[in-house]
C-alpha cells in the first residue's frame, strides 16, 4: 500500500490530543505533573476553552480526589463540551421580558443569586460591568455572550500558539515529524475494520519502521514497531477443558463488582482464598448476569475479566504472582492447575477497554422517575427503581445467601456515601426494617431506601447520587460498573474465600499485572535508548504493553496505534504519549478485539520523544 506525499489536515484524534496537551502544558511544565487542586483543574479546563461551573468542578474533584493526571484530564475534556454562544443566548432571552436585547441589573441579580448555581452579589456585579456598555444598569447580554465565548476561544488559541511556537513541545505531540503531518489517513483504533486474512495462530512480525510516516534518521533510531495478528476466537484451539467430575469437587464462590471511579480508574474488592492442603484447582471469573430486568440489555456481559493469584505476604514485597486466568470459555476466564496449602490473594482485573467513564450529558429531560405518590398521598418507589435496587442488592450480596450482613451492607455504604454503618446504627435498622438472622432482607433494603426518600420529601437527588455511585445513568442503565462472580473448585479440599478492603490493593494489582507482562515475553529496547524497554504480553484475548525506564531521567514515548485493525485500546485514542519517570515501570495500554469472532491485528509504533 502506498501513501501520497501531499499533506492533509490533522484528524479529530490528533486535534483533540493536541488541544489537551496544549492546555495542560500551558499550566504545567510537564504532562507528568499532576493536577493537585480544584483550582488547577479549573485553570487547565479554561486553557482548553471551557468555562467550568462549580457543579462541573465538583463532579470531577470530589472529597475523595487527591490528584488527577494527564490521562484523567483527557477523559474529562471528552465529556465537557464547549459552551456555544447560541446556547447562552437562549438562556438569557428567557429573562428578557421586553425582548429588546437587555436585562436589568435587578432582574439578573435576583435570578443568579436565588436559583441554579447561586452567585454572590459581587459576582453578579462583575458580570454586569463586563457588558453594561452604557452604564445604565442594563446588561447587553448578546455582547456578554460574545465576550465570554471569545475569551474561552482566546485561552485555547493562546495555549495552542504556545505549543506551536515551542519545537520541543510540538515534537512531544507528533514525534519527529515537526512540520509535516502523517501522510496516511488515520483510522481510530476503536472503529477500524478487521483484517481480511485469518491465521490459525498468533504470529509475531519483525520490528519494522511504520509505513505511515516518512523515514528519517531520528525515527529510525527511536521507533519500535510491534505487530501481532491474532486469529478469531472461533478458530482458536486448546481451550482449558473443564475437569471431568467437576460437580463432585469442593466449591466456593464470591461475587463482586468493577466500578469506574470519578477519575476514570477502575476499582473492585479483592479477596483472600484459603486452601487447607495442596490440591488441584479450577478457577474462573465471569461477568454476572442480573435477571431482574430481562428487557434491558446487559452491556457489561462483554467486559473482559481476569483474576491474578498472589501469595498473601504481609507486605507488598512479600507477595508474589502465582498465576492468572488466561484462557477463555465463552464469558468465563479460566485457570487450571495445582496450588499448595496456604492463603492467597485474589485480585480481580479488567482492562478498561470495554468498561469506561461515560459521557455524562444533561439527563434532566430523560431521567426515569424514581418516586411517586400513591392514591393515598404516600410516597413510594417506582417499579423501575425497585428493579434496580433488586439488582444492587444482588450485586452486594457477595455470598449469594439472599441476605445482607453488616459487612456486605457497609461495602455499599462506603461506595455510595464514603461512611460505614456501626453496630448501633445496625441495631436501629433491625428495629425498623425487615431483617433475618441479623441480616437485611431484600424487602428491608427497599424499606431503607424508601425511608431515605421520604425524609427528603420525595426529592430524588440523594437517590441519584446512590445510583450513579453504583454505575447507573439516569435511564437506569448499568453503564459504569460490571458485576462479576469468582468460582473456585478444588478436588481434594474445601476452599474458603473472604472479601478484603485494602488501601494497598491497587499497588498489588499493578505489581501482579506488570509481573504477568514481563515474565512471559522478552523485552525489546527502544531504539536509541539502551535503558528503555518495551514488554508486550500477547495473549489470545488481550495484548498488554509495559514501558520500563531504567535510565536516571524521565522518558517520553509517543504511541501510535493507527495501523491496528479490529482493536480497541484502554487509552481510548489511536495516538497518545506517556511520560515514564526515571527508574520506573508503567503500563502503556491494553488492547482487545472489537469483534472477537474476526481476526484482529495489533500494530503499535512506540517512538522516543525529546524531553522538554
Amino acid at each position: 500500500m502506498s501513501f501520497q506525499e501531499s499533506t492533509r489536515p490533522p484528524d479529530d484524534d490528533e486535534v483533540f490530543y493536541m488541544q489537551c496537551r496544549a492546555a495542560y502544558l500551558a499550566v504545567f511544565r510537564s504532562s507528568l505533573s499532576n493536577i493537585s487542586s480544584k483550582q488547577q483543574l479549573c485553570r487547565v479546563l479554561q486553557q482548553a476553552g471551557r468555562n467550568p461551573s462549580h457543579a462541573t468542578l465538583n463532579k470531577y474533584w470530589t472529597s475523595r480526589t487527591s490528584k488527577l493526571n494527564f490521562d484523567d484530564f483527557c477523559e474529562i475534556l471528552k465529556c465537557e463540551r464547549k459552551t456555544e454562544e447560541a446556547e447562552l443566548l437562549r438562556a438569557f432571552r428567557k429573562l428578557d421580558v421586553n425582548c429588546d436585547g437587555y436585562i436589568t441589573h435587578s432582574v439578573l441579580e435576583k435570578t443568579l443569586t436565588s436559583s441554579g448555581e447561586k452567585m454572590t452579589a459581587e459576582e453578579v456585579n462583575a458580570v454586569c460591568s463586563l457588558a453594561d456598555i452604557n452604564k445604565d444598569g442594563k446588561l447587553d447580554y448578546a455582547e456578554f455572550c460574545r465576550r465570554l465565548v471569545s475569551t474561552a476561544e482566546q485561552c485555547q488559541t493562546a495555549a495552542l500558539d504556545k505549543l506551536e511556537a515551542d519545537a520541543k513541545l510540538k515534537r512531544q505531540n507528533f514525534g519527529s515529524q515537526l512540520y509535516s503531518p502523517p501522510k496516511s489517513s488515520v483510522a481510530s483504533a476503536s472503529s477500524v475494520s478487521p483484517a481480511q486474512h485469518a491465521e490459525s495462530d498468533s504470529t509475531i512480525k519483525k520490528d519494522s519502521q511504520s509505513s505511515c510516516r516518512p523515514p528519517s534518521a531520528r525515527s529510525r533510531r527511536s521507533s519500535l514497531s510491534n505487530s501481532v495478528t491474532v486469529a478469531s476466537s472461533s478458530s482458536k484451539a486448546g481451550k482449558v477443558q473443564e475437569p471431568s467430575g467437576l460437580q463432585d469437587w469442593h466449591h466456593c464462590f464470591m461475587k463482586g463488582c468493577f466500578f469506574v471511579d470519578d477519575n476514570s480508574s477502575i476499582s473492585s474488592l479483592q479477596y483472600h482464598l484459603h486452601l487447607p492442603q495442596k490440591t488441584s484447582v479450577y478457577l474462573t471469573i465471569q461477568p454476572l448476569s442480573l435477571s431482574h430486568r430481562p428487557d434491558k440489555p446487559q452491556s457489561w456481559m462483554n467486559v473482559d475479566t481476569a483474576v491474578f493469584v498472589m501469595t498473601a505476604g504481609e507486605t507488598k514485597e512479600d507477595s508474589a504472582l502465582v498465576c492468572f486466568t488466561e484462557s477463555k470459555d465463552k464469558e468465563k476466564y479460566v485457570w487450571k492447575g495445582e496450588l499448595n496449602a496456604g492463603t492467597y490473594r485474589l485480585l480481580p482485573f479488567t482492562s478498561g477497554c470495554r468498561l469506561k467513564k461515560q459521557n455524562k450529558t444533561n439527563f434532566s429531560d430523560k431521567s426515569v422517575k424514581l418516586i411517586y405518590k400513591t392514591d393515598t398521598g404516600e410516597l413510594d418507589l417506582t417499579s423501575e427503581l425497585r428493579e434496580v435496587l433488586s439488582e444492587i442488592f444482588e450485586m452486594i450480596d457477595l455470598d449469594g445467601n439472599g441476605l445482607l450482613s453488616l459487612d456486605e451492607y457497609n461495602l455499599f455504604e462506603l461506595r455510595t456515601s464514603g461512611e460505614k454503618c456501626d453496630q448501633d446504627a445496625w441495631a436501629v435498622c433491625k428495629e425498623n426494617f425487615d431483617m433475618r438472622k441479623n441480616q437485611l432482607t431484600r424487602q428491608g433494603f427497599m424499606e431503607l431506601n424508601l425511608m431515605e426518600a421520604t425524609e427528603k420529601d420525595g426529592d430524588p437527588a440523594d437517590l441519584w447520587v446512590t445510583l450513579e455511585s453504583m454505575g447507573y445513568n439516569h435511564m437506569l442503565e448499568l453503564v459504569e460498573a460490571c458485576p462479576f462472580q469468582i468460582d473456585v473448585h478444588c478436588e481434594g479440599t474445601q476452599p474458603s474465600m473472604q472479601p478484603l478492603c485494602l488501601d494497598s490493593g491497587t499497588k498489588l494489582l499493578n505489581q501482579a499485572l506488570q509481573k504477568s507482562i514481563t515474565s512471559r515475553f522478552g523485552a525489546k529496547a527502544l531504539r536509541g535508548h539502551d535503558n528503555v524497554f518495551i514488554y508486550t504480553y500477547r495473549g489470545d484475548h488481550r495484548i498488554s504493553s509495559l514501558i520500563v525506564n531504567k535510565a536516571n531521567q524521565k522518558v517520553t514515548v509517543h504511541v501510535n496505534n493507527e495501523q491496528s485493525r479490529n482493536c480497541c485500546s484502554s487509552r481510548g485514542m489511536a495516538m497518545f504519549a506517556i511520560e515514564v519517570p526515571a527508574r520506573a515501570k508503567m503500563v502503556c495500554q491494553h488492547v482487545l478485539p472489537i469483534n472477537e469472532k474476526q481476526e484482529w491485528v495489533y500494530n503499535c509504533v512506540e517512538t522516543s520523544l525529546p524531553s522538554t
